[in-house]
């Protein structure tokens, strides 16, 4: 019950930050949820926490965070990409590319900005700053060895969440961008 309400907050979170993208909490709350689910079932599959709600409920609110986060910045980059290079899309378009040959590399950029700054945590937890997880974990008495291995899962999970979520939303939103006469819809690039 909490974490369909964690998915739905997150997701009407990051639609916000990319309003300027038609359905854009829908696109976000779906690929949230979606992240979130499979990198939730693998770690259950796997027997890596157990399935209860003292577990789940944190584990799937750090990787819901995570993904809002990514998952809103993603799809404002790609819109405000898109639309800054309009020219450049239209162009490829008018020699016969698909829209989604069109827009690769704003695609791509937007990607790689959004899930910048988890891969830049990712590489130095433990190093620059010690994360919650493991803090809390030596404060409350584990090992420290314990505590960084909880760590390393708690990372691997997130990024995990962030990466299908992202890729996810980007996938659904760049749709939205074009018409059924494959043209960039001009409508969605007026507002700011």
């Amino acid at each position: 019950m909490i974490v369909p309400l964690q998915v739905c907050v997150a997701g009407c979170t990051a639609g916000q930050r990319a309003k300027q993208v038609p359905h854009g909490k829908y696109v976000a709350g779906a690929s949230i949820l979606v992240g979130t689910a499979i990198t939730m079932f693998l770690l259950v599959l796997l027997n890596v926490f157990p399935f209860t709600p003292r577990y789940i409920i944190p584990i799937a609110g750090i990787m819901v965070g995570s993904a809002m986060r990514v998952t809103g910045v993603s799809m404002k980059r790609l819109r405000d990409d898109i639309k800054t290079q309009m020219s450049l899309v239209e162009t490829a378009l008018a020699l016969g590319a698909t829209p989604r040959q069109a827009i690769l590399q704003q695609v791509k950029r937007s990607l790689v900005v959004g899930l910048s700054p988890i891969l830049d945590n990712a590489k130095t937890v433990g190093l620059i700053s010690l994360p919650g997880a493991m803090t809390g974990l030596i404060l409350g008495g584990a090992s420290p060895l314990e505590a960084i291995q909880v760590q390393i899962v708690i990372m691997a999970m997130v990024l995990g969440a962030s990466t299908i979520s992202s890729v996810m939303s980007a996938d659904l939103c760049w749709r939205a961008f074009f018409t059924k006469a494959y043209q960039l819809e001009t409508k969605v690039f007026m507002s700011d």
